[in-house]
This record gives C-alpha cells, structure tokens and sequence, in this order.
C-alpha cells in the first residue's frame, strides 16, 4: 500500500515537472523567436513567435525524455499535444494582446497539452 502511494506521488510530480519543463521552455522560445522575427521586419514578429512555439515544444519534449520525465514511446505523442496546446494558446494570446497577464497565462495550455497527451499515450500503451 505504501509503495502504491510512493509510486502515485513520484508519477504526478514527474508530471508536473513535465508541466512546468514545456511551459517554461516554450514561453522562452516564443519570446526570443518574436524578438528575432521583430528584428527583422513587424510581421516576423507572428512568424518569429510561431517558429520559436514549434521549436520550443520539441525542445521541451525532448530535454523531458533526456531527463526521463517520460517514456520513449510517449514522445511523439506529448510533442503533438504540446503543438495542440501552443495552437490553442496562441489564439489566445492573439485575441488578447492588450495586456500581458492572458498571453502569458496561456502558455500553461501548451504543458496542459503536452501533459495530457502523455497521459492518453500511457494509458494507451497500458491496454
């Protein structure tokens, strides 16, 4: 019994540093590809954000798998969610572009979408 709750508590804090891991990778990336793509001309600002989303979600992904916070098998399917997530965020953040705090808060869907997509995937490969 006591192992089974050890083994519940280690799986949901893996889950929510996978949470936190894509979360804060992504916005990273995002930030620093609107930055580069403003640089180079206003509308590279969307272009730049978009590249640095995709970028963000697979580098989040795989330093995930590399720090083994999920299994190999689950990695195609937590990067797509995590696409999921970044699409719904972004239409989000694009609707509410006059303040800070819903863009930013919408980054928390692209490790909501990741999380979750890992979870189906292992529930999946369960059965």
């Amino acid at each position: 019994m006591i192992d089974e709750l050890a083994d519940i508590q280690f799986m949901a804090l893996k889950n929510l540093l996978l949470f936190l891991i894509v979360s804060a990778v992504d916005a990273i990336c995002i930030l620093l590809g609107s930055f580069i793509g403003h640089s180079i001309r206003s509308i590279g600002l969307f272009a730049g954000a978009i590249t640095g989303g995709v970028l963000g979600v697979a580098a989040a992904v795989w330093l995930a798998a590399r720090l083994r916070l999920l299994e190999r098998a689950s990695y195609a399917a937590t990067f797509v969610g995590g696409l999921i997530g970044f699409v719904v965020a972004a239409v989000i953040a694009v609707k509410n572009l006059r303040g800070p705090v819903i863009p930013m808060a919408a980054v928390g869907l692209i490790g909501l979408g990741a999380l979750l997509a890992k979870i189906v995937s292992n529930k999946r490969a369960a059965l």
